[in-house]
This record gives C-alpha cells, sequence and structure tokens, in this order.
C-alpha cells in the first residue's frame, strides 16, 4: 500500500548520540520529511532539526554541534510534512524537538536552539479544548506539540497526563529536571518501546530501531504512566492514570498493526509479523476464490498476508510488483503528489510480464484509503501486462465510512485522514453534498477492477486470536467506536 498519512512519526530516546542517530536511522519509514534530536545536558539542552532524512547529517558532523561529553541524553525523532506543509520553511517550522527559549540559528535547511529551556518530542495528536483554563498567548498556535509543551511547563508532567485528552507519546527534556521524561498517554493509541543497550535503558517507537542497534527490548512502555530517565541511564516509573473504573481506556491503533509498523516489529506485545501472517489465513477462511491462477501483494505491507494466504489456498505465490525505494506514497500532501509519488515507485518487475500475461491475479493489499494504488495497480495489470483478471483484496475493512451513529469516519487521533477527507474510496459525495458509503459497485468503479474486503468480524477475530482483545483496539475509522467515549470526566489518580 502507500497512500499519504499523517504523523506516521518516530521517536528515541538514547544515552549516546550514535544510538540515538542509528535508532532514528532504524524508523525511517515512519518518517522521511524530517529528523531532530535534543542533546541533554546536567545543565543545558542543545537541538538541532533538519529537512531529509536523517543521514542528511553524518556521524562526525552531529558530534562537531555536540561536543565531547556535554550532553548525557538525547531524544530525537523524525516525521513526514503534512497538510500540504511542504516548503522547507514549513518543514523545519513543523519538525520536532519542538522548543521553549534558547539561542536560534537558522541556517536554511536545518535549524540549531541552543541552551534552551525545555524540548518535547511528540508522536500523536490531542485535543486542544482540553487545554482549558490555559489561555496565555504561546497556547494560540498551530502546533499541537508545542502547545502540549507550553501546557507542560504550567502545569507539568503529571497534570498533563490526567487533564490532555488525545493520543501521545512524547519525551520532554526540561532545564528545571534532573531527569528527562516519557509519557504515553491513557490509550495507548501511539506506540512506545522500552529496551537496554549497555545497562542503560532506551525508548523507540518500534523495538526494531533498539534490536537492530544492538539492544534488547524489554517491554512496553505502559499507558497512563511517566518514566522518568536520569543521565546513568536508568528509569523509575510513576503510574499516574487509575486502571480502575476505566479509566484506562486502551484504544491500540488497529492501523499500526495492519500497515504502519515494520514486519519485525513487536508491538503491543505481538509480533506484527504473526499477525499479518492470521490475517492471512483469516482472508482465506473468508474468501477462497476460484480460478485464480498467482497470488501477489501490493508492496510492502500485506507481504506475510499474501504468502500465507496463498499456501491456505494452494495457489502459487508469485511477486509482481517492486518498488526502487521504501517510500510511502501515502505520506504525500495532496492527490497529485500522492498519485506522481506511486506511479514513479511501482512497477512490474520486468521478467514476470509474459508470465502473467493472460492469467487471472489476486493482489492482496493492507487496505485501499483514496484508491490511488489500485489504479496504479489496474494500469499495470491490464494495460502493461495484459492480465485476463484481477482482483485486489484488502485485509482492513473499508475506511472512511459513515458509522451506524451516521458521523463519518476517519482518524483525528494522529493519522492524517481526517473525517472530513473528500477522497475516501469507500465513500461517495452526493451532488446535494450529502455523503454516504459507496457499494461495492462503487467501489469496483473507482478502482477499476473488482475490490473485497475483510470482514470487522473477521478483523475482530484475528485480534482475539493473537492476544490483543479486539475491544481493545482503536477502530475508529472503519466505523468502530470513538476512543474518548466520555472527554468530559475521565477517572483519574489524585
Amino acid at each position: 500500500m502507500g497512500e499519504v498519512l499523517e504523523h506516521k512519526c518516530g521517536l528515541v530516546l538514547a544515552h549516546s548520540l550514535y544510538d540515538t542517530r542509528a535508532m532514528l536511522k532504524s524508523l525511517q519509514h515512519r518518517g522521511r520529511e524530517a529528523a531532530g534530536i535534543a542533546a541533554i545536558g546536567d545543565n543545558r539542552i542543545d537541538v538541532l532539526k533538519w529537512v531529509g532524512k536523517v543521514d542528511r547529517f553524518d556521524q562526525d558532523d552531529l558530534h562537531k554541534i555536540f561536543p565531547g561529553k556535554e550532553h548525557h541524553t538525547f531524544i530525537g525523532h523524525v516525521r513526514y510534512a503534512t497538510k500540504g506543509r511542504k516548503a522547507r520553511q514549513d518543514i523545519l517550522q513543523d519538525a520536532h524537538p519542538h522548543t521553549i527559549g534558547g539561542t536560534v540559528i537558522n541556517n536554511g535547511d536545518h535549524i540549531l536552539v541552543l541552551d534552551c529551556e525545555a524540548a518535547m518530542v511528540h508522536n500523536g495528536q490531542i485535543d486542544v479544548d482540553s487545554l482549558e483554563g490555559i489561555v496565555r498567548e504561546e497556547l494560540k498556535t498551530g502546533c499541537d506539540t508545542k502547545a502540549l509543551l507550553h501546557f507542560y511547563r504550567e502545569k507539568e508532567e503529571k497534570s498533563l497526563l490526567r487533564m490532555v485528552i488525545g493520543t501521545y507519546t512524547l519525551a520532554i527534556a526540561d532545564k528545571r529536571r534532573k531527569e528527562v521524561m516519557v509519557i504515553r498517554d491513557r490509550t495507548g493509541n501511539r506506540l512506545g518501546r522500552l529496551g537496554i543497550k549497555g545497562e542503560k535503558y532506551c525508548v523507540a517507537t518500534e523495538d526494531v530501531a533498539i534490536r537492530k542497534n544492538g539492544g534488547k527490548a524489554v517491554t512496553d512502555i505502559e499507558p497512563g504512566c511517566v518514566y522518568y530517565f536520569d543521565h546513568n541511564g536508568q528509569f523509575r516509573k510513576e503510574r499516574i492514570i487509575d486502571t480502575r473504573n476505566g479509566a484506562l481506556l486502551l484504544a491500540y491503533c488497529m492501523f499500526e498493526h495492519g500497515y504502519l509498523a515494520s514486519p519485525e516489529s513487536v508491538i503491543n506485545g505481538v509480533s506484527v509479523l504473526t499477525f499479518r501472517e492470521e490475517i492471512g489465513v483469516q482472508l482465506a477462511m473468508e474468501n477462497k476464490f476460484e480460478g485464480i491462477d498467482f497470488v501477489t501483494y501490493a508492496p510492502r505491507s500485506p507481504e506475510a498476508a499474501a504468502r500465507r494466504y496463498a499456501e491456505e489456498l494452494g495457489v502459487p505465490f508469485i511477486e509482481v510488483f517492486y518498488k526502487p525505494n521504501a517510500d510511502r506514497s501515502f505520506m504525500e500532501s495532496t492527490q497529485e503528489e500522492r498519485t506522481s509519488s506511486i506511479d514513479a515507485n511501482l512497477f512490474l518487475i520486468p521478467h514476470i510480464i509474459p508470465f502473467i500475461r493472460r492469467k487471472r491475479i489476486l493482489v492482496i493489499d493492507d487496505s485501499l484509503v483514496r484508491g490511488t494504488v489500485v489504479n496504479r495497480i489496474r494500469h499495470l495489470l491490464f494495460d502493461v501486462a495484459q492480465v485476463e483478471s484481477a482482483a485486489l483484496y484488502s485485509y482492513i475493512p473499508p475506511i472512511g465510512i459513515i458509522g451506524e451513529d451516521g458521523l463519518p469516519r476517519g482518524c483525528t487521533f494522529g493519522v492524517d485522514m481526517p473525517p472530513s477527507e473528500e477522497k475516501f474510496i469507500a465513500r461517495m459525495t452526493e451532488t446535494s453534498g450529502a455523503q454516504r458509503n459507496a457499494s461495492p459497485e462503487e467501489i469496483n468503479a473507482k478502482a477499476g477492477m473488482p475490490v473485497f474486503y475483510l470482514s470487522r468480524d473477521g478483523l475482530n477475530k484475528v485480534f482475539d486470536k493473537v492476544g490483543l482483545p479486539h475491544n481493545n483496539m482503536c477502530m475508529y475509522c472503519i466505523g468502530g467506536k470513538e476512543p474518548f467515549p466520555q472527554r468530559a470526566s475521565l477517572p483519574v489518580i489524585t
């Protein structure tokens, strides 16, 4: 799959500059447009953020900027530019870490903030209305992370976790404090993994970043908790949100397991690879397509599901498509950019073309959001390879539908497919402006080929099977319940 979603970002906390950069590179699949690092010392916080991928700055350059042993802890971030903010200065303005105070040096494609008062990296999306009572001018910003940092400085971390409604995993460095903090909200919607390397603890959005760089993954960062990391790399944990009386409203992101996370990761205690293999089994239980010659997939997330599906059916699995790079086109900001990106990054493997001519192909995909990828697949299979027939089978049910409660679905919790999106393939807009769910025939017409979906019930069964109760998953984008049903009064520890 390859369409564009926001805030599929990555963060790390480590105790050497080398590990921080290496771990960020291992999270590059979560963000390619900008990167940044905050270096924390005993009484100093220095920040560098830049346009481009992590290796835009090599290790030697980083050591020149953050010299010697002045710093003991580092927090870093990778992100995608979103919502059309693709100009260089917009990307830099939005890049993390966000800061308070300090001396700013703007060098065009990178910014230094020297000796700042506080810095934050943040994955997720908050309800700015939950910052009520804080009316300082600094909070009147279009950036939820910057508002969140000012809120923290006013109220501190425990009040942040108790009062701020939204989805977030974040790290905060504050010159007034001796420890660096990592916080995961009460829903657990955004990821966070605790690891250890060289007897010092670290944090990453996905544990693949820890394990690939010589560390050992320990456990998930617990929802509703604050972790305090000292200069020696040790930590203490304090639970702020009560686990009783429904205060801990678990709503793990379904989309992480199905698409966003690396197949090498373990998230929320479950192997992503195992989950996707079980998806393949469930796909076969629901639809055993007859008369197909080959099963393939839309690179890259659905590979494990497609292989398992083919095995279950006893149909040959083949690689049909390739992508020159790992960039995910669904992260682009406009429909024109998405189409251009996928056209430049999804192709047929040349020697496969004569092999599949006049054959019947089933393509497994993780999801359809706006239909950009399926349109490219249709062109490649029918116009270029001249297959006899092809269909697409998505293991995530229709995204962006109108729910049973009459509300348009999408995501307002950290992924850039808001309910107001007009291009959802599963939704139709009438001439009057009213919206309704698209029929299967209308979806097929938009896609230019037959489209089939795994059922919601089938997806629930897979989560239950791998040990993640489906009631603990956020499925709002596919018609599920709101993760924050009682925003006004959430029980907390006092």
